[in-house]
Order: structure tokens, then C-alpha cells, then sequence
């Protein structure tokens, strides 16, 4: 069985949040593969500051889960864009490029965190283009840890603010390059997060006839997750689950 999730935004102040997590990585059965579409937590200052974060027991769930045989794979979203070689190494993980594709019973399915699809978002796209440049990551992480927390809730603050002087149409996907995209890479279906609207979104694709893009949700309220098996996908978010047959 493959399982992805996204948009935790693990914090150490809740608690709950994190019991939510680890109750449901028990549901996982040796042999599953897990594929995290980013924002598993809601900023990451380096690899170096797992314990400054109070971040170890998320380390040690993924670390237990990996020692059990279930396949695990990040993907960097936009708020914990700086998980790096050394955590992925600790925890027994694999990192994912920022478009990856999932070969499924030989049908490749495109999975993405979502933020470079918000394109009509452009203060997003132009922050997200600094902080993915090697020259500004390098010096980031070359502070001590306590200036890279000043540094990383001054932008969230930010970000937060931001939120609420936007349409929020423009903090959605833009159809133009949810096509591009799958264009490019030639599938039918597409999976992400970033967005916190969970939804089956059947459509048309020029070209390619008809196609699907799923979105996975928040854990605000409950485990929000995909199940895919040899013919169903299930969304399931909030205690609700919508079927698609792939």
C-alpha cells in the first residue's frame, strides 16, 4: 500500500499534533511505502537543529518507522525547505526533487508540495526562488542557531500577515501551470499539497484528455492522507474520504 501525507506543520507546542502523527505512522504495516509532500513541519532551521527545535521524537518516529521496513520519502515544502542529506541520513529516509514521479503499477503519477503552481502568488514565487539558491541556504546555516530562529519567525510573521491581505485565489494553484506541468511530465494524474484545500479535481486536459489533480489537506482537525492500491485512490480528510478509481 502506498500512503502520502503533507501540511502537518509539526511544532514542539503541540503536542496533539504530534500524537496525531505518531498514532497514525502505527497504522502503517511493513511493506507500505510513505511519501511526505512537505511542510511536516512549520519551519526547520538546519539538520543541526533537531534538538534546538525540539524536533527528536519526530526523528525517532521516522527513524523507528524506517527500522521496520516501510519505504519513506520527504519532499521539501516550502516552509522546511532546508531538511537536508544529514536528517534524511538519520532517520533512514529518501528526499524527493521538487517534481517526482512515482512509478505506479507502471503509471507514472507526478507528486509536488504545490507552492510553484501558486503563480499568481509572486511575493511567494520570488521568496521561494532566494531561499532555493545554494548561496543564500549557505549562509543561513553558517549563523548560530538562535539568529536563524530570529530570522525564520520574523518570516513567518511575515508570511502570516500576508495571508490575510491576499484573495485567496491567488494562494491557489493557477490552472496554466497545473497543464504545464503535467504536460511536461506527461501524466494523467497529480498529486500535492501546500494549499490546505483537500478536494478531487476531475478536468480536461488539451491534448490529453481527461485527468485528475488531487490536493491533500491540513491536520488542523485530523490525519488528512491518500491510500493508493492497484485500482483506488482515497483521499481521506477530517473523518470524510472521496474514492477515485486509477
Amino acid at each position: 500500500m502506498i500512503h502520502l501525507i503533507s501540511d502537518l506543520h509539526l511544532t514542539p507546542a503541540d503536542d496533539v499534533l504530534l500524537l496525531r502523527f505518531c498514532t497514525y505512522l502505527k497504522r502503517l504495516n511493513p511493506g507500505d511505502s510513505l511519501f511526505i509532500l512537505g511542510d511536516l513541519f512549520e519551519y526547520w532551521l538546519g539538520d543541526d537543529a533537531c534538538e534546538y527545535l525540539e524536533q527528536d521524537p519526530v526523528e525517532q518516529a521516522l527513524t523507528e518507522l524506517t527500522n521496520q521496513g516501510i519505504s519513506t520519502s520527504f519532499m521539501r515544502g516550502n516552509r522546511d525547505f532546508l531538511v537536508g542529506k544529514d536528517f534524511a541520513d538519520r532517520c533512514g529516509i529518501t528526499l524527493l526533487d521538487d517534481e517526482h514521479l512515482l512509478q505506479f503499477d507502471g503509471r507514472p503519477i507526478l507528486l509536488m508540495h504545490g507552492d510553484s503552481l501558486c503563480t499568481d502568488d509572486h511575493s511567494h514565487q520570488i521568496f521561494r526562488k532566494m531561499v532555493r539558491e545554494q548561496a543564500w541556504q549557505d549562509d543561513f546555516l553558517s549563523r548560530p542557531l538562535t539568529i536563524r530562529d530570529e530570522m525564520a519567525k520574523a518570516v513567518r510573521y511575515r508570511s502570516e500577515s500576508g495571508k490575510t491581505m491576499k484573495d485567496s485565489a491567488i494562494m491557489d494553484v493557477t490552472q496554466s501551470a497545473v497543464d504545464d506541468v503535467m504536460r511536461l511530465h506527461g501524466v494523467d494524474l497529480l498529486i500535492h499539497g501546500h494549499t490546505h484545500r483537500p478536494a478531487v479535481h476531475p478536468f480536461s486536459l488539451p491534448g490529453s484528455g481527461n485527468v485528475h489533480r488531487v490536493v491533500l489537506g491540513d491536520w488542523d482537525q485530523a490525519p488528512s492522507f491518500i491510500r493508493l492500491d492497484q485500482h483506488t485512490l482515497e483521499l481521506a480528510h477530517a473523518g470524510t474520504s472521496n474514492h477515485l478509481v486509477i
